[in-house]
């Protein structure tokens, strides 16, 4: 797309930036907007993901016909599939009339279905058979209905994980795919961040009859350093509060750092660092550290308990006995008694002794022990002892578990 072009397409959409990412992003847009082909925007929240689908709608044969924006994350499960396919009267409470749905009204027009991840998955089976051949059943009715709609998604979860986790179809995700377009965070925008914030600063002047805010050099580096974890979104907010609540006009370091919070750190679980320099990367190896520790408690006890089992059975059958004398007027006659003795636990052999278990108890326990002992020698480069260490066990126990599992060769 020529240079031309380009500019008069951002000047028409009050789209702001020159970085490489965005200048694609609309140049696709115009290539595919004379298509049926459907199109999958992925961006961070904030980035203005929502501007592209009114760019392919507007410059496609569709463009006197209806354009609507749905939001599917702020409709409630129970009325998403009302909403967009309609229903029929007395489908369920509170449908005293037909609705013809969005799929319905937007006949012929152009629907841009924003946080599509949300959607429930009986609706995901619904929006896939629309795409595939036009067609749907409203609630409650009986009959199909045909609808010829141009479907514009965008999405800012990941999802490829989202599939994999079981909460988006694979099908669906393909079929929206048709034309992936990937909207660049503004931390990836370089310099469209000083041109951005001198935007807003300008439309808060106009509006408000103020003198306009401006960055200095050093402030602009400073800005363009920040990670933007709200995007342009918060940009926009940030440079409202500076134009209202700052007293100097011309924005410092200093000035601007009392309205650009510290970078947020990660959302992930604290890496969980013990002896050594390995750390578990995430959490299923956390639990399974968890669940074998105490596997190896609860051993523990059992054989502590069985061990005092044992001690007072054999003390029971083997009775000791002292001979008293038991004197009386004309003789002493020798008399026996008998007097059970405590256990010497300290003398005592220590046994493991387990409790009976059920099979599926048993294999999914063995399982859990034998992989976390495979780990902590892989961790370990096959020092026992330090994978004995690591797990909080004796070298005793590791020895006699991996001889258990048949790891001892």
């Amino acid at each position: 797309m020529k240079s031309s072009e380009l500019q008069a397409i951002k000047q028409k959409y009050n789209i702001v930036g020159n970085c490489d990412a965005l200048n694609h992003v609309l140049d696709v847009a115009l290539q595919v907007a004379p298509t049926k082909l459907s199109v999958l925007i992925i961006g961070e929240s904030g980035v203005g993901k929502e501007i592209i689908p009114r760019v392919i709608h507007d410059n496609s044969p569709r463009r006197r016909e209806k354009y609507f924006a749905i939001n599917c994350g702020s409709i409630p499960e129970g009325t998403i599939d009302s909403e967009l396919f309609g229903h029929v009267k007395g489908s369920y409470t509170g449908a005293i009339n037909d609705s013809p749905g969005y799929f319905g009204v937007a006949n012929k027009g152009t629907l841009f279905l924003d946080e599509v991840g949300e959607l429930p998955l009986a609706t995901q089976a619904r929006l896939l058979r629309v795409l595939e051949n036009g067609e749907y059943i409203p609630v409650g009715a009986t009959e199909v209905r045909k609808t010829d709609v141009r479907i514009v998604a965008a999405t800012n979860v990941n999802i490829q994980k989202a599939i994999s986790e079981g909460r988006f179809r694979e099908d669906l995700f393909y079929r929206l795919n048709e034309v992936p377009m990937q909207m660049p965070p503004l931390r990836e925008r370089g310099e469209d961040i000083v041109l951005l914030f001198r935007l807003f600063a300008m439309q808060m002047a106009q509006e408000y009859k103020m003198d306009r805010i401006v960055l200095t050099d050093e402030a602009k580096q400073m800005l363009m350093r920040y990670k933007w974890p709200g995007n342009v979104r918060q940009l926009k907010n940030i440079t409202r509060q500076i134009s209202v609540l700052s007293t100097e006009r011309t924005i410092t370091p200093e000035i601007l750092a009392k309205f650009i919070p510290q970078d947020r750190e990660s959302t992930q679980l604290t890496v969980i660092n013990k002896g050594g320099d390995h750390s578990f990367e995430n959490e299923r190896e956390i639990l399974y550290k968890i669940l074998f520790e105490l596997r190896g408690n609860v051993n523990d006890m059992r054989r502590e308990i069985g061990m005092l089992k044992k001690q007072i059975d054999d003390v029971q059958s083997q009775p000791t006995t002292i001979i008293g004398a038991a004197k009386t007027q004309s003789q002493a006659i020798p008399t026996i008694q008998t007097i059970p003795t405590r256990p010497a636990v300290e003398d005592a052999v220590a046994e493991e002794y387990v409790e009976p278990a059920t099979e599926q108890e048993n294999l999914n326990l063995n399982d859990l022990s034998r992989q976390m002992l495979v780990k902590a020698l892989e961790r370990n480069n096959g020092n026992r002892s330090k994978a004995a260490q690591e797990l909080g066990i004796s070298d005793r126990t590791l020895y006699r578990r991996l001889k258990q599992y048949g790891l001892d060769k």
